[in-house]
Order: C-alpha cells, then sequence, then structure tokens
C-alpha cells in the first residue's frame, strides 16, 4: 500500500502566539478537524515557516468543535515534536495556506516555485479583501502590507479557497482590476466555516466573578451583544451612539460588547470605559472566556452584527446555533450567511436606533425571523468541504491572470 501523501497546514502565526482572534480561531479548529478526519491518503501535518524555509511544526490544536473529538495529535508527523526538522515533499504532495502569514509568505515566494516544480499543489485561504476595500478602517501601510500577500499567492497558488462567495466575488474582481502574473491557471473556490462555542461541562464555576457579574445584570431588560475585536470597521462606536440615543428615551435596553481592544480603537476604549452607563446598561467583558461566551449566547435577547465589512461573519453562526435572533448590516455576505432567517438594517446612528426599537416591538409581537433556520455546520462539516475542494476536481472559478 502506498505511503500517504502530505497534507502541509501552514500554521506560522498561531503556532507562536495564539491571540484568540476570529483568523486564529479559524486555524485552530480547521486543523482539528482535518486531523481527525484527515482527506483520503493524506497525512495532516502543520508546518511553519523558519525564515526563507518551512519546518514541521510541533504545534497541536486541541478540537473545540463538539464534533471534532479525536486526539490533536492522532495524525501529526511523527517527528513533529523533535527539532525543527526541514519539510521533505514529493509530488502529489499539498501545501494549504490555512493560517494568514502576511509578513512571511511574500519572502517565500521562491520556496513557492520550488514546491510547484517538484509537484506540490499549492492552496492558501483568503479570509476577506477588506485592507484593500475598506483602507480607511485599517492602519496605515496596511494595505500595500496586504497587496504582497495577495499578489504573491496570486502568482504562485494553483488554487485560493476563500471563506464565502461573497469574498470569493471580491477576489475575482480585484484580480480582474490587479491582474498577476501566474505560470498557469489559478482557480478559485469557496467554503463555509463551522462553530466553536459549545457546551461547557464546567458550569458556572468557570465564570470569573466580572462575568458572573455581568451576566446577572442580563435578566431584567432586552440585552443586544456584539461578539469580537474592537476595531474601527466592526462600528461598536456607532451602535454605541445608536444606544445612546434609545438611553436618552429611556429604553432599558443593553448593549453587551464581548471583545478586546484592536487598532485604532483608543478613543473608543476610553469612551466606553469613561461611559456613565458602564456596568449599567452597558457591558464590557474584554476578555470574555468560552463559558461566558456560551451564557451570553444562551442568555442575551439578540445579536447585533453591525460590521461595515466581514469575510464571513462567525458569531452569526454561533448565534444561529444557539437559536439567537440576529439583527444585521445589509451586507452580501451576511445575506450568504442568513439568508431570510435575520433582520437586517442599513444606514447610520439614527437608522440603526430607529431599527433596535423597530425589531423590538416587531419581537415582542412574535414578528421577527428565528436564527435556528441558518446552517450551521460543524467544523468536521467545514474541515470535509475544504477538504473535497483541494483534493478534488480544480475549483469552480477562473480568476483573471497574466501569463509571465
Amino acid at each position: 500500500m502506498p505511503a500517504p501523501r502530505q497534507l502541509l497546514v501552514d500554521v506560522t502565526v498561531l503556532a507562536r502566539h495564539d491571540d484568540r482572534s476570529g483568523v486564529q480561531r479559524v486555524v485552530r479548529n480547521l486543523l482539528a478537524a482535518l486531523r481527525a478526519a484527515p482527506p483520503a491518503g493524506y497525512r495532516v501535518t502543520p508546518v511553519a515557516d523558519a525564515g526563507g524555509h518551512y519546518v514541521y511544526s510541533g504545534y497541536a490544536a486541541a478540537p473545540a468543535d463538539a464534533d471534532t473529538d479525536a486526539d490533536a495529535g492522532s495524525n501529526a508527523d511523527a517527528d513533529a515534536a523533535d527539532a525543527p526538522r526541514p519539510i521533505q515533499v514529493a509530488a502529489g504532495d499539498l501545501f494549504l495556506g490555512l493560517d494568514l502569514c502576511p509578513d512571511q509568505v511574500p519572502g517565500n515566494r521562491a520556496v513557492f516555485e520550488d514546491l510547484r516544480r517538484h509537484g506540490v499543489r499549492l492552496y492558501f485561504v483568503v479570509y476577506d479583501l477588506l485592507p484593500l476595500l475598506l483602507p480607511e478602517m485599517f492602519a496605515d501601510g496596511a494595505g500595500p502590507w496586504f497587496s504582497r500577500w495577495l499578489r504573491t499567492v496570486a502568482g504562485v497558488a494553483d488554487g485560493l479557497v476563500c471563506i464565502s462567495a461573497a469574498v470569493a466575488d471580491d477576489l475575482v474582481d480585484w484580480l480582474a482590476a490587479h491582474p498577476t502574473p501566474h505560470p498557469a491557471t489559478l482557480r478559485v473556490g469557496h467554503f463555509p466555516l463551522g462553530a466553536d462555542v459549545q457546551a461547557d461541562p464546567a458550569g458556572d464555576d468557570a465564570l470569573s466573578d466580572a462575568e458572573a457579574a455581568a451576566l446577572a445584570l442580563l435578566d431584567d431588560a432586552p440585552a443586544w451583544l456584539m461578539v469580537g475585536t474592537l476595531e474601527p470597521r466592526k462600528m461598536h462606536a456607532q451602535a454605541l451612539d445608536a444606544f445612546e440615543r434609545l438611553w436618552a428615551r429611556g429604553d432599558p435596553a443593553r448593549l453587551v460588547i464581548a471583545g478586546k481592544p484592536g487598532w485604532m480603537t483608543e478613543q473608543l476604549v476610553q469612551r466606553i470605559e469613561q461611559h456613565p452607563e458602564l456596568g449599567r446598561r452597558l457591558l464590557w467583558l474584554r476578555h470574555a472566556s468560552d463559558a461566558a461566551l456560551l451564557r451570553l449566547y444562551q442568555r442575551c435577547t439578540a445579536l447585533l452584527a453591525a460590521s461595515a465589512g466581514e469575510g464571513y461573519g462567525l458569531p452569526l453562526i454561533e448565534a444561529a446555533r444557539h437559536g439567537l435572533p440576529i439583527l444585521a448590516r445589509e451586507l452580501p455576505v451576511f445575506r450568504e450567511v442568513c439568508g431570510e432567517h435575520a433582520s437586517y438594517f442599513a444606514g447610520g446612528a439614527d437608522a440603526l436606533a430607529a431599527a433596535l426599537a423597530d425589531w423590538t416591538r416587531r419581537h415582542a409581537r412574535g414578528e421577527t425571523p428565528s436564527s435556528a433556520a441558518i446552517a450551521a455546520p460543524s467544523w468536521s462539516v467545514s474541515a470535509a468541504r475544504l477538504s473535497r475542494l483541494i483534493t478534488g476536481p480544480a475549483l469552480p472559478r477562473i480568476a483573471p491572470t497574466l501569463m509571465p
């Protein structure tokens, strides 16, 4: 029986530090699911950049999804726990750029070209194009930094795998406007993400005192939940503007923010920390534990997805898994994920305040959509879809490129 081929999964950033960001959650869970159920004929092995070359990584991702219960190390390369060893490849192996590594990938272009010459097929996951589409919401230099990564992967990959059809559309449009030299045909596909907030066997004992105190405030008034790192595109500031309009009219609704500070949010953080409603109608869990996040999904009234741009929107899927209703900004990707099983709004703070008040009235009459019908795949299902894309027939879409 022939030896299995390698599926080399790049976890460069995650292996160095798991900052619990959205991308890191995806990488951690997909790696665990791929190891639990490898593509037929492949051995799943994490690798990492070692400064101009790739080595086998000892990183082991513990599965977070209830449907992914295999031992995280059960499919690891036997030598991965020893000193880092340069990868050895053969024709038919696959390289999957699962982690987002804009600092490392551009400098490794020659490495990828050499892998192609050795018969290794290259795939990279594209999470979004937001630094290019919404540059004003990112730090100076983010656009060129991200563009170098995108041009590199578009120039060397056999396929780019997006986390939603909306991202795939954005990618094909961007490549049409910025054609990149490619030695062959670049193809594009997409797959859905899973959800990872599951029942917590530790119960309320797993909550910190601060988390328990915050959760105790959720029972006597409607509570709107926003999940995700604070950054400009998530529109926390606009949401707070909208709630201040409601509070000025005596509305008891609470705004619950679960997420750590990100970039360009110094003024927002100061505004929240000094807000007169903090600890009353405004709650902020900077570092919400999995136990706290689970209870927020269970006990809040609705999820508010106010982001100005997303690649997918994991909180939507997590909310759906817990039956939490959703009010989302009118974005193509949110429509793709939620369909008619969410309520939508468009516009600024005044429009959002009106939408929140209207949703509350309709919800009291039982007229708001249920999120229960939203397709909420597990990480094992998500990984299986990804596996089929990179091991099966060619990805469905041909991206505009230039021959070198």
